[in-house]
């Protein structure tokens, strides 16, 4: 697997007073995005561990992000205590492979994804509503930066080497498109 290419990027948009709006085109069907938003094995790839996404049903997220470096790359210790957390969320909606809607992390709000089909790829389309802390915004939008990034290059072949500079970068990079 070749090594992170994707130019860092931060489009994100604040919506409203409390949500925020990121896209990206992935190299993929949507049927295999689909995949690796509800399937527990394929998420913990780019996202977190935990248990299946099914419709109407619970599922278990599980902080681990030593899945997402192919090196052996320590938390920073400003993260270390997350390291093992567990949030149980609901699926509010599951029409797949198009849309899925869950809480997110108990009571951080509510992620919508949704799907469309461009080209031989998927354009993803997430909304992360109900943020109620001042620095979510950033917190939230350059975790889900960070995240998308190695979805897309898992999807497209290709590795990140260290998932925490690449977090660190999508924080410098969310705060300018914010405007914090």
């Amino acid at each position: 697997m070749a090594e992170v290419t994707t130019q860092m990027r931060a489009p994100i948009e604040r919506i409203g007073d409390d949500g925020i709006r990121l896209e990206r085109v992935l190299d993929a069907p949507a049927e295999t995005v689909w995949g690796y938003l509800t399937k527990a094995e394929l998420r913990r790839q780019w996202f977190m561990d935990g248990t299946d996404a099914t419709a109407g049903g619970e599922f278990e997220l599980i902080i681990n992000h030593d899945n997402l470096s192919d090196d052996d790359v320590p938390y920073p210790e400003s993260y270390a205590s997350a390291k093992g957390a567990r949030f149980t969320d609901k699926v509010l909606r599951f029409e797949p492979p198009r849309l899925l809607e869950t809480t997110f992390g108990g009571d951080k709000g509510v992620v919508t994804y949704e799907l469309y089909p461009q080209g031989d790829g998927t354009r993803l389309v997430l909304t992360h509503s109900g943020i109620k802390s001042p620095v979510g915004f950033q917190d939230f939008g350059s975790g889900w930066t960070s995240h998308l990034t190695v979805l897309q290059e898992k999807l497209a072949g290709r590795s990140v080497k260290d998932f925490w500079a690449l977090h660190a970068r999508s924080r410098t990079s969310v705060a300018k498109a914010l405007g914090n």
